[in-house]
């Protein structure tokens, strides 16, 4: 790691380039704590342009946490429906209403108490402190560890802790202590635009002087990150019952795990791909017919699991089951989006 580099200047040259290039986002001409926790939440794990919408629907529809606090669980996830990791709302809801029923619907101002609050970790506790409160406190998510670890040839493994205290502390060594708000918008913006995982624009960089990776080719191997992710494969078959008069049964997931508390059709869960077949040999129930409404099996691509999906419709001669609804009324429950997706598109509602 070099360390003759002058830390102020980074500060410096790095809040010049962003107020040149910066992107003019809704978020950023606040100092809300309600938008910009609201903001970080949904950026989570999700891009600008598609995370926007959503944060206008958000700010539309709950303006105020109290808002957010008084909306069911279900109105929240449906608003969300589209963003996945279904997690992110439901510790957003409960956030809000433990700030509204014990904080007056006041946000904290200090990163100690921000922190503190579920569904916040030490990067959106970073955020929102500086951000709506100007303390002295840096971010550090997959941006800031790539800038860093570029510009200053650090090659130890960001999956572990002791790297992402390291970090940390260079951060917090790094922030422009007048404006620590726009030295965190700044190196998140530079690692988003410029400083990008692949293919960084290096020829036009303004630290291309003295970032290590560049003068020493080392910019596709930096950061280091060694762990690898599992990825498991899971077989699921939604079994759509259908009687004479269009109605189909939907079931609430309650467990933990991916989808909690989202609407799907019945689930058959098999270890491998099923055919006609086997699936009819798995269904403990009269029915008329059944048939395969996807063609080709659906891949949905989540963090740790890897779904092949499959939509089965049976047809039967009523549904006497109290969980019924018309297929028509689907679209009024928050599915996950994979199956909202299909809804729409095979029964054009």
């Amino acid at each position: 790691m070099q360390t003759h580099i002058n830390l102020m200047s980074f500060s410096t040259i790095l809040i010049d380039w962003y107020l040149k290039n910066k992107r003019e986002l809704p978020w950023r001409n606040t100092t809300n704590p309600y938008h910009i926790w609201l903001s970080e939440i949904i950026l989570q794990q999700t891009r600008v342009n598609q995370g926007l919408p959503y944060f206008e629907s958000f700010t539309s529809n709950f303006p105020s946490i109290n808002d957010l606090a008084n909306a069911t669980e279900d109105e929240v996830l449906k608003l969300w429906q589209g963003l996945g990791y279904y997690s992110r709302a439901r510790n957003l809801h409960a956030t809000a209403k433990f700030i509204s029923a014990n904080l007056n619907g006041i946000f904290p101002k200090q990163y100690d108490e921000i922190i503190k609050l579920k569904g916040i970790g030490p990067y959106t506790a970073a955020a929102i402190a500086s951000f709506a409160y100007k303390e002295q406190v840096a971010v550090v998510d997959g941006n800031v560890f790539r800038v860093i670890s570029r510009y200053f040839g650090i090659f130890d493994d960001i999956s572990t802790s002791k790297t992402r205290n390291v970090f940390q502390d260079l951060a917090n060594e790094l922030i422009c202590k007048s404006n620590p708000d726009l030295f965190n918008q700044a190196i998140m913006d530079f690692g988003a635009t410029q400083c990008t995982p692949k293919n960084p624009d290096c020829l036009n960089c303004v630290f291309q002087e003295n970032c290590f990776a560049f003068r020493n080719q080392k910019t596709t191997e930096l950061p280091v990150k060694l762990g690898k992710t599992k990825v498991s494969n899971r077989y699921f078959n939604f079994i759509i019952y259908k009687d004479k008069s269009d109605f189909t049964i939907i079931e609430q997931r309650v467990e933990k795990g991916i989808w909690q508390n989202l609407f799907q059709f019945p689930l058959i869960e098999t270890t491998e791909s099923v055919d006609l077949k086997n699936i009819k040999s798995l269904i403990n129930e009269s029915f008329q017919n059944i048939i395969k409404l996807n063609q080709t099996e659906i891949i949905h691509k989540l963090s740790h699991q890897k779904l092949h999906i499959n939509f089965w419709e049976l047809e039967v001669d009523e549904i006497s089951n109290e969980n019924k609804i018309s297929i028509e009324d689907l679209n009024t429950f928050a599915f996950p989006i994979v199956l909202s997706n299909f809804i729409k598109s095979h029964y054009e509602i």
